[in-house]
């Protein structure tokens, strides 16, 4: 995962807005990288990066909905919030129906547009976390032989090492040995760790 300090981009065709709040975003210690056209951000901001996006709804050329649409197609994940000085109720709406994580008003309060950001960089930070940490469950899942994997899928359902070894025809001191690869393999240092990250493995439909 990107190691680097949270960055924001803030994207708003107005400088004086940009310049301001700029600053403002500054002062709880997140870095900004403002951008006055969104192509221009599109084309150029990292996307492995972590934190997250303010976009002004209204711009020349193309609005930050339609931004907010190609972002989304993307598969960008960085939260977005998204402001606007001529909100509707449908706007509202559509930018939440759209992935926004917030809509705010202009002028924006100071004290509101900072809580949305810190709680979106919270949620980036740990949602590119338990990326990280299912992509590496699976990629430890994958070095296991199929008869192991059957094992795991025994030991999880409560069999014993002798029931396991009658299910699958072997001894029950071959049991022991796939038992103790399957800990080593899938860094488990207990059975309720082994049986959740099995669990975990389940609901992203690798096994």
């Amino acid at each position: 995962m990107n190691t680097q300090s949270p960055l924001i981009h803030l994207i708003d065709d107005d400088e004086a807005v940009r310049t301001s709040l700029a600053l403002l975003i500054g002062t709880v210690g997140l870095r900004v990288q403002a951008w006055a056209d969104p192509q221009a951000f599109m084309a150029g901001f990292d996307r492995q990066g972590i934190g997250a996006i303010v976009l002004d709804v209204r711009m020349p050329g193309i609005s930050g909905l339609a931004v907010l649409d190609q972002l989304v197609a993307q598969g960008v994940d960085q939260p977005v919030i998204m402001l606007t000085g001529h909100g509707t109720v449908e706007m509202c709406r559509r930018a939440f129906k759209a992935g926004a994580a917030e809509f705010l008003e202009k002028p924006v309060d100071d004290e509101s547009l900072l809580e949305a950001l810190q709680a979106a960089v919270r949620t980036h930070v740990k949602s590119r976390e338990r990326h990280q940490a299912d992509r590496a469950a699976r990629e430890r899942f994958a070095q296991l032989s199929a008869r192991e994997r059957e094992v795991l899928g025994l030991i999880v359902t409560g069999l014993t090492n002798k029931e396991i070894g009658r299910a699958l025809d072997v001894s029950p001191r071959t049991v022991e040995t796939h038992r103790a690869n399957l800990f080593a393999k899938l860094q488990a240092a207990s059975l309720a760790q082994l049986i959740r990250g099995y669990a975990t493995l389940v609901d992203s439909g690798t096994p």
